[in-house]
């Protein structure tokens, strides 16, 4: 059992929160917006934490961070999986239909994390009235979108850093009452506290990440702006936030906060999707892009122009709700090698079975239940074999070695089959990656069976993905993701 402070502990989906910067959030009916569809582009920064030393490849020492916190956030995917399997089960037929179409789309700046520090990718919003920029990761494992914030205080002390929200100078900032049924029952799952002073303070968090790492702040409603390709700015009003105050952690230092993207009533995502046609996208840079090399997260339809395809868009459904609910899993039939299926159990990829495969834009490697990456290491080894094997103590990285020579032509290429027959070949580049400078390693990690496997962000680069909620698929095609 994990405990927060304020003598309660943490059920449901508290500990998707706890995922954000390990390595990184029920679901419910929502209802149609009034203005319809649309669409909006967020922009993408990929914030990673294996930063270059000049043009030499990544730090080694980052590369053991980015593990370090993959394995941690693993942790706790599987201690709450078996919690989530006896929730009961939200309503799927509103999901599915309550969300019109459109043709506005709306957009935003969003790049890789290298120069940040940090595992994951990271995207520009504007918050308040009058708007303010932030810099937020871009998790679709968290339900809640937060930022620096500084309530009690008119002006930051010792300065004034530009990533710090001002609730005194937002003329939209409402707080939530502590006595109210919303942060009693409503936010519980969201780690709101129960002390409560007087019946109008303000409805607090304290966030406990598994590393050390902590939130704490207000829950409040505020106005984050948006650009819309088709008719310019636009306001999503009353949109719920959480405004922290005091921040620790390594990974919680680079950035303003967090883009709660997940499955979940209470994410940015359960309201910009029903009002621009129950989709959103991104085109994922490559993971050792700088930040100014950009693409954006995306809510309606994109037009194709903006980042052109080198493929088909290919469609596979989305497995949502319990035991996945509030990640977004994948129907997996198997997995190839060179064109060969390998005899993976056909349990490994079953939800209901003590298995089931999730996308996730929090989590950097890839990380396969033991059978499966027996047979996949086994596939390779061969042709990874011909390359002089190093020890830098990467666990639980298991094959590392000697890059000169390195010839990706002669890797079989790895091959992703979904039950409804799609097919995802990711690049050579994105699971036999650079660890360090003249060093590269076999990019995927073995983790217990029965358990979760997790298709990372590594892995997605180079690849528009495309989250229909409203018909419940996953699209995706090759791309440079070089915005246009």
């Amino acid at each position: 059992m994990i405990h927060r402070s304020g003598g309660g502990t943490m059920t449901g989906n508290k500990w998707l929160l706890l995922l954000l910067f390990i390595g990184s959030q029920a679901r419910a009916s929502l209802l149609p917006s009034a203005s319809g569809g649309g669409s909006m582009e967020l922009g993408l920064v990929r914030g990673h934490s294996w930063s270059v030393e000049g043009d030499g490849g990544p730090k080694l020492e980052l590369t053991r961070e980015v593990l370090r916190h993959d394995v941690n956030r693993y942790k706790m995917i599987i201690s709450a999986k078996h919690r989530r399997e006896s929730a009961p089960m939200t309503r799927r037929k509103a999901w599915e239909e309550d969300y019109l179409n459109g043709n506005a789309w709306m957009e935003a700046p969003m790049t890789a994390g290298r120069d940040y520090g940090i595992g994951e990718y990271v995207v520009q919003v504007k918050v308040g009235t009058p708007p303010k920029k932030f810099w937020l990761i871009a998790d679709t494992g968290s339900d809640l979108t937060w930022m620096r914030c500084l309530y009690d205080h008119q002006q930051p002390r010792g300065g004034h850093r530009p990533g710090v929200l001002l609730p005194a100078k937002s003329s939209t900032f409402a707080t939530i009452p502590c006595s109210s049924h919303t942060c009693k029952v409503d936010l519980m799952n969201l780690f709101s506290l129960s002390r409560c002073p007087i019946p109008s303070s303000p409805c607090a968090y304290d966030f406990r990440y598994m590393d050390g790492s902590f939130a704490k702040g207000i829950f409040a409603y505020e106005t984050i702006s948006v650009d819309l390709t088709s008719s310019g700015p636009k306001k999503l009003e009353r949109m719920l936030i959480g405004c922290s105050e005091i921040i620790k952690g390594q990974t919680l230092q680079p950035v303003d906060g967090v883009l709660g993207l997940a499955n979940s009533e209470y994410s940015f995502t359960a309201r910009a999707a029903r009002e621009f046609g129950g989709k959103f996208s991104y085109c994922l840079v490559d993971h050792l892009s700088h930040k100014n090399l950009s693409n954006h997260l995306t809510f309606g339809s994109r037009p194709q122009s903006r980042s052109p395809l080198l493929g088909d868009m290919q469609y596979t459904k989305l497995v949502l709700g319990r035991p996945l609910n509030p990640l977004y899993g994948v129907d997996i039939l198997g997995i190839s090698v060179g064109g060969t299926i390998l005899g993976i159990p056909v349990q490994v990829w079953a939800p209901n079975s003590g298995g089931g495969t999730v996308i996730d834009s929090g989590t950097s490697l890839t990380l396969l239940a033991a059978p499966a990456y027996r047979l996949i290491f086994g596939a390779l080894e061969a042709s990874l074999s011909r390359y002089k094997k190093v020890d830098e103590k990467l666990s639980p990285l298991k094959y590392c070695f000697d890059s000169t020579g390195f010839n990706e032509s002669l890797i079989p290429r790895l091959g992703i089959h979904f039950k409804d027959g799609a097919v995802f070949e990711p690049q050579v580049k994105s699971y036999v990656i650079d660890a360090a400078p003249g060093i590269k390693c076999l990019g995927l990690l073995s983790v217990s069976w029965p358990g979760v496997s997790v298709i990372g962000n590594i892995l997605q680069q180079n690849h528009l993905w495309e989250f229909n909620l409203a018909k419940g698929k996953l699209g995706f095609a090759p791309s440079s993701c070089i915005y246009i």
